[in-house]
């Protein structure tokens, strides 16, 4: 019989005390969201809606927002359970590795109208038309804040943000200084490890590194029997934040991770008994490089430019498929006379789908390139006091 707890259930402790470099530059203690106000929470600060910063209270839209304290409190230890937290958010669990989040009623596996962000990078899989929310983790204590918004922004965030749009935004690295251990360890989920470590290059430069490891039992059906649904996961990554001026801020963030789902294949076939059952393992594999760089003139005004790469890499009995994605996206905001507030901005995309399939499923064709260019404005006018 598994032991319930083998250790204790967190294991946490800070390495060394180091006041943040954004508290430094501000002279301010960092906020204890306990003892905000209603009012100081409905003024926290929020990106999805409009593509810059603006007050919770008056974004033009359904927006909820997670803070670090919420996931903290939630006990969640991955981001689909997390989302459980947000109202309006459908989040179903099909078996022990797979999930089904959606909004607005339209929730299934693959629900191609939902745009999910992790730091301005699109994890969408355009050749399942969804997000493969089983490869989607973070050490939950680096996250800032996840910002959800039910309802459409396509106008702004592409094609795909017709639901919803769900935004991860991880803490900068002066704010995860020192070192952070949590372990546990259960009869369902028995084993999970975050590591993270963080410092400072020099006075303007500060890093995290850190290291997560899941490994989840599979379920069992009525009578019992299993479900060959295991999930074991591994990740490692890194941050790197530089403000080499009052006016400038770049970071560079990467990640590899590697694991294996477990799943149960009913496939028809053209003999007797006309269907083929069998277990098997999904294998994956895959990483991300990204880069952004900030220079900002005065809270109305500000420059930005992101690339990033990202590979991801799955394999079994029926298919093996390698996606790339290469992304760069620039926006610019800025005022005109002083009624008018600018956001505009131009992206391109360049993706590669290679798949090796066999009998039982196959992609005709085998190989695809897309080419993908946009571009959005939008101009918020204020007439005396309004804003329109």
């Amino acid at each position: 019989m598994r032991s319930i707890l083998l250790w204790g259930l967190l294991v946490t402790w800070t390495m060394r005390s180091v006041q943040t470099h954004a508290d430094r530059l501000q002279n301010t203690p960092a906020i204890d969201l306990t003892a905000l106000t209603l009012e100081d929470l409905m003024n926290i600060e929020v990106t999805l809606a409009s593509r810059k910063g603006e007050k919770l209270f008056k974004t033009a839209a359904a927006i909820s927002v997670l803070t670090r304290d919420d996931l903290r409190r939630s006990g969640a230890t991955s981001i689909a359970e997390a989302l459980r937290l947000v109202p309006g958010m459908q989040v179903g669990r099909i078996d022990a590795n797979k999930w089904a989040i959606g909004a607005r009623g339209f929730n299934f596996r693959f629900s191609n109208k939902l745009l999910v962000l992790v730091d301005g990078r699109s994890v969408y899989t355009p050749l399942f038309s969804g997000v493969f929310w089983e490869i989607q983790d973070l050490v939950l204590e680096d996250i800032e804040r996840i910002e959800v918004i039910r309802g459409p922004g396509a106008t702004l965030w592409g094609a795909n943000a017709v639901n919803g749009i769900i935004n991860i935004v991880t803490a900068n690295a002066a704010a995860t200084q020192g070192g952070l251990l949590k372990a546990s360890s259960g009869s369902e989920e028995r084993g999970l490890a975050s590591l993270r470590y963080g410092g400072s290059l020099a006075a303007e430069t500060t890093y995290r590194v850190y290291a997560k490891f899941i490994a989840r039992d599979d379920f069992a059906d009525a009578s019992g029997t299993s479900t060959a649904d295991a999930w074991d996961m591994r990740r490692a990554g890194f941050r790197i934040d530089w403000e080499p001026t009052a006016r400038d801020a770049l970071s560079w963030q990467g990640s590899l991770y590697n694991g294996q789902t477990g799943q149960t294949y009913r496939i028809p076939t053209l003999i007797p008994p006309f269907l083929d059952t069998f277990d098997d393992d999904t294998d994956w594999l895959g990483g991300h490089l990204q880069t952004h760089w900030r220079r900002t003139w005065s809270q109305e005004a500000a420059f930005d430019l992101q690339l990033y790469y990202n590979r991801e890499r799955s394999s079994d009995r029926t298919l093996t498929q390698e996606h790339d994605t290469y992304d760069l996206d620039l926006q610019h905001r800025f005022t005109w006379g002083a009624r008018h507030d600018m956001v505009w901005g131009l992206g391109y995309r360049f993706t590669t789908d290679d798949t090796e399939g066999s009998f039982k499923i196959s992609f005709d064709p085998g190989s695809r390139n897309a080419h993908l260019f946009s571009a959005f404005a939008q101009d918020q006018i204020n007439l005396g006091g309004v804003n329109i």
